[in-house]
């Protein structure tokens, strides 16, 4: 578990930076005191000691206003930004290097029992606000945009953005989410908008249509003449 923590604060020294020090990032940063109170209910949920559990994990949202299920399934290198709001279920499985900021939810659709919430792979930064709802998968290297609610499966390598989430591919490419230096793209405002897109394929199409109903009238009235 150490050394899993020891990723954790690494990441915050890679991807924030306002942090200055190893003290700042050990003593400063709620997500990873909320991770740390999750790494140890999670261990007592293991063993089934469930109310132990929960009780360690409600501690750990009264300090930090992060609240992380001692059931959720987490890797390494996490990094919670603020995290004021950050929502994450019970059956959640979180892979490696992920990147959470405030406001993001990570829940369930319903009351079933079993697998109910996502699967979120390596490498995802998952936006301000965003809302993931659903036992799907979010595939390696994909980014959430803020705000968007995503119900459904995301490929790796893709962004998706708006309300419900739409997967955008850029030229029909694999989007660089990770860059070659290794660094997660944190990049949450030069995304692709697909809703500005079909507005804009919209007013294109009546364009050309305008066009040629001028064209068409001016046809007409030279046959009058």
């Amino acid at each position: 578990m150490w050394e899993t923590i020891k990723e954790d604060i690494k990441a915050i020294r890679q991807r924030d930076p306002a942090v200055r020090s190893w003290a700042e990032a050990i003593l400063c940063y709620p997500g990873l005191h909320a991770l740390f109170f999750y790494r140890i209910a999670h261990f007592f949920y293991n063993i089934k000691l469930y109310l132990l559990a929960r009780i360690i994990s409600n501690i750990g949202r009264f300090f930090t206003g992060i609240e992380i299920h001692p059931g959720a399934k987490i890797g390494k290198g996490i990094f919670i930004d603020h995290g004021m709001g950050v929502v994450v279920g019970e059956t959640t499985e979180i892979g490696d290097n992920v990147t959470i900021y405030q406001g993001a939810t990570l829940g369930g659709t319903g009351k079933e029992k079993g697998k109910r919430h996502p699967t979120i792979g390596n490498n995802v930064v998952i936006s301000s606000g965003a809302k993931i709802l659903g036992p799907f998968t979010v595939g390696d290297n994909s980014k959430i945009g803020a705000g968007s609610v995503v119900l459904k499966e995301v490929p790796p390598n893709c962004t998706v953005v708006g309300v419900p989430g739409r997967i955008v591919v850029k030229n029909n490419k694999r989007l660089k989410c990770v860059k070659t230096n290794n660094e997660i793209d944190l990049d949450q405002i030069k995304l692709p908008d697909p809703v500005f897109q079909e507005l804009e394929c919209l007013r294109k199409r009546i364009s050309e249509l305008e066009r040629y109903i001028y064209e068409r009238k001016g046809d007409v009235n030279d046959e009058i003449i």
